[in-house]
């Protein structure tokens, strides 16, 4: 019976440590990363609901191009999303990257909400200076996948790109941790599945069929249960499939019909770059479990 109490006691202290530690776990920011933008961006601030001002990068679109948002994954930084958009910023495509509240010296503490409030200035922002919805395309990996689905839920956006997505945060974290009870304890719920329902802007899920921490299957039922989708299945790539030449020409492929939106808009007008031509994939037919949409299967190389 003493056996039987230490181990319930011991049990009940790691799960409340869990929780309690959740969202040092959950949102990792990388000690020392700078807030300065990258080279060939501009600083922007970022001013959210809640009084925070959040350091951001930007830089403008060329001609009639779509403007991306790009929200990066939980251990990621202003570099590894300028690494992550390089090639769609050599296209001409603006890019406003978004630097997250407690990152890179950001105020505030980082939480589902208060990401959701993130976002939402960074379209603020965006407005601000002219450009339109229908000029705005939501750009997410990994963590950053929760982020854009709830501002393109909220939001008549172009179009939205998960890469590396998933169907919502107890369902990454419950089978990491299958002795907790997640469900119940977990926070920061970010219910992709749920929301992007409500997505009508067109929708690119790209997901790496070697991806070990956020399984392949995640994208897939997200294209299941959404409209106007196409799903990119990449073999062999893993979690880090979004720096990846292979992925970023298939956002260049998709991006080049949906950007067409933009000559509605209010930007600066002239012909797009066509997106560049490589071995990253051929769209096929959908399949029965995709209704109304497409997938996209890169050939390997």
């Amino acid at each position: 019976m003493r056996i039987f109490v230490a181990l319930s006691a011991l049990y009940f202290t790691i799960v409340l440590a869990l929780f309690f530690t959740q969202r040092a776990l959950l949102f990792p920011a990388p000690r020392g990363a700078s807030a300065a933008p990258p080279p060939g961006f501009g600083a922007a601030q970022l001013n959210t609901e809640d009084g925070l001002r959040l350091a951001a990068a930007y830089r403008p679109n060329s001609g009639n191009l779509a403007t991306i948002v790009f929200f990066h994954g939980n251990g990621d930084s202003l570099a590894g999303a300028d690494d992550a958009t390089r090639a769609i910023g050599a296209a001409g495509y603006g890019l406003l990257l978004v630097e997250y509240r407690g990152y890179a010296g950001n105020p505030g503490s980082p939480g589902e909400q208060g990401l959701y409030r993130d976002g939402r200035a960074a379209l603020a922002w965006l407005m601000q200076r002219g450009v339109d919805f229908r000029c705005i395309v939501v750009v997410g990996n990994s963590l950053g996948s929760g982020v854009a689905t709830e501002i393109a839920a909220g939001a008549p956006v172009a179009g939205l790109v998960l890469v590396s997505g998933f169907t919502s945060m107890p369902d990454v974290v419950a089978p990491l941790y299958p002795w907790v009870p997640v469900r119940v304890l977990l926070r920061d719920r970010f219910d992709n599945r749920a929301k992007i329902r409500r997505v009508e802007a067109p929708i690119l899920l790209l997901h790496g069929t070697a991806d070990h921490l956020i399984p392949a299957r995640h994208s897939t039922t997200l294209a299941g249960v959404a409209r106007n989708v196409r799903l990119g299945l990449v073999p062999e790539a893993g979690h880090a499939l979004v720096y990846s030449a292979r992925s970023q020409t298939m956002i260049l492929r998709w991006l080049a019909g949906v950007g067409r939106a933009c000559r509605a808009g209010n930007q600066v007008s002239g012909e797009p770059p066509k997106a560049a031509d490589s071995h990253s994939g051929v769209i096929a037919s959908p399949s029965a479990s995709v209704r109304r949409n497409s997938i996209i299967r890169p050939k390997s190389g």
